[in-house]
């Protein structure tokens, strides 16, 4: 075969611009801090679009995220956006954040409605909270131009009632006034294909940037996919079988199935891509490499 034929997915993911973005999460602890600083940093000099810092359960880190968020944009060159969630705070109170956000120079929030806390039952709205997260767009836009990004669900969102419930709602978000959908991380290229056919056919238009999810962990996925409805498939179980006590080999395999996931995506004329970082860089580092996102020359 010859080397430079031009149809070869991983050539073609190197020939066109790449946009990336990272999602952290706010520390708990002294260590914790000095591990997403070194990721911060270590990924810094890539310029992704953006990067993102959660938001814990019923709103649990709240002023940590807000704390992460503002000496992001304080100490680094990146653009962060906070994420903000309906859960477990009124309108006034969650207004009120926005505007310090917006006072504090943050212009992109990522809206969502948000999970209740651990054993708090299924989701219920405050009376004077804001319900859902389309509800929360047209807030948010109501206080300022901000940028919104919001969540979709390639997979269906678990509390969905159907495939198109959760689609519709998807585009409830976007007529709000969000400018983008980050997906829930998949596995299977054809999973994000399908979608993202299903979304133009229902007039969505805005960028629906591919969620990734570098696995370093792969029993702990297997486990927060069956909660949050992302299939894992069977070639993947097979390829991490027997590495439980291997990290190092298990990060590598990680590697080489992220790095094929976002090629065949990039092949197909995807460009944007969401790395969920769990606060370690050199996963998502090295995909960013191969993908030909790389830092910029002095």
């Amino acid at each position: 075969m010859n080397p430079a034929q031009p149809d070869m997915p991983i050539l073609a993911a190197l020939k066109r611009p790449i946009g990336v973005s990272f999602e952290f999460f706010p520390p708990k602890t002294d260590k914790m801090q000095e591990q997403l600083w070194a990721c911060v940093r270590r990924l810094e000099p890539l310029a992704p679009d953006f990067v993102s810092v959660t938001y814990g359960a019923g709103g649990s880190t709240r002023e940590r995220t807000h704390q992460t968020v503002t000496r992001i944009a304080r100490e680094t060159s990146l653009k962060p956006a906070a994420h903000l969630t309906c859960v477990g705070a009124t309108r006034a109170e969650i207004d009120e954040i926005a505007r310090q956000y917006w006072r504090d120079g943050i212009r992109h929030i990522v809206a969502l409605r948000g999970d209740m806390p651990d054993n708090a039952g299924p989701y219920q709205p405050l009376a004077d909270g804001y319900a859902y997260a389309a509800d929360l767009v047209a807030g948010l836009k109501r206080i300022a131009d901000f940028e919104i990004s919001v969540a979709a669900y390639p997979e269906t969102h678990p509390e969905a009632a159907s495939p198109q419930a959760d689609l519709d709602n998807l585009k409830r978000k976007i007529d709000a006034g969000a400018t983008r959908a980050i997906t829930q991380y998949f596995f299977d290229v054809d999973v994000y294909r399908r979608f993202l056919d299903r979304c133009r056919k229902a007039g969505i238009g805005v960028p629906i940037v591919a969620g990734i999810l570098p696995v370093t962990n792969f029993a702990q996925v297997r486990r927060f996919s069956a909660a949050c409805g992302t299939n894992v498939p069977a070639w993947m179980a097979d390829l991490f079988e027997g590495l439980d006590d291997d990290p190092e080999t298990r990060r590598l395999v990680a590697a080489t199935v992220a790095a094929e996931q976002c090629r065949a995506l990039a092949a197909d004329g995807v460009d944007q891509f969401h790395f969920y970082t769990l606060n370690r860089a050199d996963l998502a580092y090295a995909i960013c490499h191969i993908l030909g996102v790389r830092p910029q020359a002095p």
